[in-house]
């Protein structure tokens, strides 16, 4: 038992080193393929327009930017906190190229959300989670 606990202890002297800053939050997502293009739903909620950057790269979504806490301030201590306020960084790859696709960006209840049109058609029957390349 007294091993265990001082285990815990040095555990946590280690995370008490370790820059809080440092740490990269990967917010969840979800993916639509509809007749005209891609949906993408990201789990966002507290992040401003001004923290977010959308980068598209071929097959690539890159969605990153940083949660701020703004309930801090002088005489402020916190007392808990769970939600992680950090740089995050989501990347998506999907099954053809979205290059060319219009983006139009809507804000609503915490999730950002994003159509993706574009002329690209993909092969039917491919998650737009897979990895693998596709001859060119």
């Amino acid at each position: 038992m007294a091993e265990s606990v001082e285990r815990y202890f040095k555990m946590i002297s280690i995370a008490r080193r370790s820059r809080p800053g440092a740490r990269v939050w990967r917010p969840n997502a979800d993916i639509y393929n509809t007749s005209d293009g891609w949906i993408v739903k990201v789990d966002l909620a507290g992040v401003t327009a001004d923290d977010l950057e959308i980068t598209i790269q071929g097959r690539t979504l890159i969605l990153s930017g940083c949660r701020r806490d703004t309930f801090f301030g002088k005489g402020v201590v916190y007392h808990q906190l769970e939600i992680t306020y950090s740089r995050f960084e989501k990347t998506l790859v999907f099954p053809c190229s979205i290059e060319g696709a219009s983006v139009l960006r809507d804000y609503r209840d915490g999730l950002l959300i994003l159509h993706l049109r574009g002329e690209e058609n993909c092969e039917e029957g491919q998650n737009p989670e897979s990895r693998s390349q596709k001859p060119e």
